[in-house]
């Protein structure tokens, strides 16, 4: 049975290297860039100064929702041949294709509004330009990378220089700062629970640090990279899921750690890009804002160059067109989602943190959308034929998804 759906025997395939699984990974690392962008370290930076520890416990559920959607989108495209969704339009027609392509492109196109404000606002902390002026600037930088060659490679290097830079900015902090205090800490991690007006917070965190968007848009960055169904046996689909969800909780864990040390004891809430670089202060002096200027810019950066491709994909996946990186409609309609952008932005009147939040808190419709289909598809008997039914993954798939649709659903209520 296994022979005859999958063209080999599974258990003869052998596990590769640790040196061979760093060249067959990459969506993971490149989608990693595109969810840390500042809108991750605004939110991480806020629920650390805002509660403390207390909101350490989210990321629990956003490891193993992080994990299963991404396993469960790369199963289905492999076992389908079929990028998520394509697979989608298949099994259940143009319009839920068409449907989902539209709502993810959506979510991407809110936290393209939040990586432009960021972006400037890192500008602003290094340079001390307007922000608005400095977004102009990294747009600028961005465009020639858009119409460059090799695109995929490119992008995959670029954004893993910025993540490396990160998470050595972010634990040098943390390690300056003398550490968390653990008793605080291990509670934040094991008490489960909702301090007064965290829902919109919690609920923005979520949806950028674990969304399903993460593992569909993965898919297509799996045909890039020319995964194959050989990748589902030999470690490379698990190694890439688990180089992505640890290297997020990496860097945002270290900035509402961060955040919780330096900021919260101060009763400091985050409102402007100056009060991100207070986190550094005590132990940069005047060099906090260029540190946290290079963070947000690094994050942004990354972020809008993965971000934004990864929306219009999704959209033309949607509605049956060129999903390729290189085609010149996916590079014009990144610009064009850009110029919208820079527009929206600039019209906004208020600081730039607070559209960076309201722009991921935004995003949160992606996961109730998707979630749905990528789980209907995960059940489907014809799917997953010839194999031994993946028990474990579809209930985390089904439990993960009601865990987001529960939680949006009660975020909804509260603000109505």
């Amino acid at each position: 049975m296994y022979i005859e759906r999958l063209g080999f025997d599974p258990d003869t395939v052998q596990k590769l290297s640790f040196v061979e699984m760093l060249k067959r990974i990459g969506p993971g690392i490149i989608l990693t860039g595109v969810v840390i962008g500042p809108g991750a370290i605004t939110t991480a930076a806020m629920l650390g100064a805002n509660y403390g520890y207390a909101m350490l416990w989210l990321f629990i559920p956003i490891f193993l929702m992080g994990i299963t959607f991404m396993l469960t989108c790369y199963r289905i495209s492999m076992l389908t041949g079929m990028p998520i969704i394509h697979a989608i339009r298949h099994y259940y027609g143009k319009g839920a294709a068409a449907f989902v392509g539209i709502c993810l492109f959506l979510a991407c196109l809110f936290f393209t509004f939040g990586n432009i404000s960021g972006s400037g606002a890192g500008m602003n902390l290094i340079f001390g330009i307007n922000w608005k002026v400095g977004a102009l600037i990294m747009i600028a930088i961005l465009m020639g990378m858009y119409f460059s060659r090799n695109t995929y490679s490119k992008v995959e290097k670029g954004i893993l220089l910025c993540i490396l830079a990160m998470i050595l900015a972010f634990y040098a902090t943390l390690v300056q700062t003398g550490g968390p205090e653990w008793g605080p800490f291990f509670q934040g991690v094991t008490h489960w629970q909702f301090p007064k007006s965290s829902i919109h917070h919690s609920l923005a965190f979520i949806s950028t640090h674990a969304a399903i968007t993460a593992g569909v848009y993965g898919t297509y960055l799996g045909a890039e990279k020319k995964w194959n169904k050989k990748d589902m046996f030999n470690g490379t689909m698990l190694a890439d899921a688990i180089a992505h969800v640890v290297t997020v909780i990496l860097i945002s864990g270290a900035v509402v750690t961060v955040g919780a040390i330096v900021l919260h004891p101060q009763g400091l809430r985050i409102t402007a890009p100056v009060q991100l670089a207070d986190m550094l202060r005590p132990f940069l002096g005047k060099y906090a804002s260029l540190v946290m200027g290079l963070a947000l810019l690094g994050a942004a950066f990354s972020s809008l160059l993965g971000n934004t491709q990864r929306g219009v994909v999704l959209l033309n996946a949607g509605l049956d067109k060129d999903v390729s990186l290189e085609s010149r409609l996916v590079r014009w309609l990144c610009v064009a989602c850009i110029a919208f952008g820079c527009v929206v932005c600039f019209m906004y009147n208020g600081s730039p943190t607070g559209l960076i939040f309201l722009a991921n808190l935004a995003t949160s419709i992606g996961t109730p959308t998707a979630g749905l289909f990528v789980t209907l598809l995960i059940w489907r008997k014809d799917v997953n034929a010839g194999l031994k039914q993946p028990r474990l993954l579809q209930i985390a798939m089904t439990v993960c998804y009601l865990f987001t649709l529960g939680i949006t659903i009660y975020a909804i209520y509260k603000k109505f």
